[in-house]
């Protein structure tokens, strides 16, 4: 059996707007502390990453404003549809991550949300940098002179 690349997997909640706001340096996979109906709830593909950022308290990152909608069929217990949750990562990556964060004003954006294929969430973070508006020109430019190019190679097939 093969195994899956990154983009294979079933459920995949993707943050399109972090990509045209940021400028990213790393990626990391993180692990989330969910709730039962929370799981329930991606594996429907009931989320949303657009307000979502990550922050440290007491050397833990935890991810706030993350949108899971609250499960159909769950009862008086379900969950809270943006509350704080923590992230799972090495230790060592946390305090690089950290440091960066600090000393180069860096910020972390959750880019994608999915699940792998033994179930469990995971969140690719990212350390990244603002764009500034002459960057998000350019990448409008680059999108656009890569859209009109895939139309010509369309036609003069």
């Amino acid at each position: 059996m093969a195994a899956k690349k990154k983009s294979e997997y079933e459920i995949e909640i993707v943050n399109r707007k972090a990509s045209f706001e940021y400028q990213f340096i790393e990626t990391y996979e993180a692990g989330l502390i969910l709730m039962g109906t929370e799981i329930k709830s991606i594996r429907r593909g009931n989320a949303n990453l657009r307000d979502a950022y990550c922050y440290f308290k007491k050397g833990e990152l935890y991810v706030k404003s993350l949108f899971i909608a609250e499960y159909a069929f769950g009862n008086v217990f379900n969950h809270d549809t943006r509350r704080t949750r923590k992230l799972l990562l090495k230790r060592n990556q946390l305090r690089k991550m950290e440091k960066q964060v600090k000393e180069r004003g860096f910020t972390i954006v959750p880019v994608r949300l999915y699940v792998t294929e033994r179930g469990f969430a995971k969140l690719e973070i990212a350390l990244a940098q603002g764009k500034k508006s002459f960057d998000k020109r350019e990448s409008i430019k680059a999108k656009d002179t890569k859209r009109d190019l895939d139309r010509m190679k369309k036609l003069y097939r």
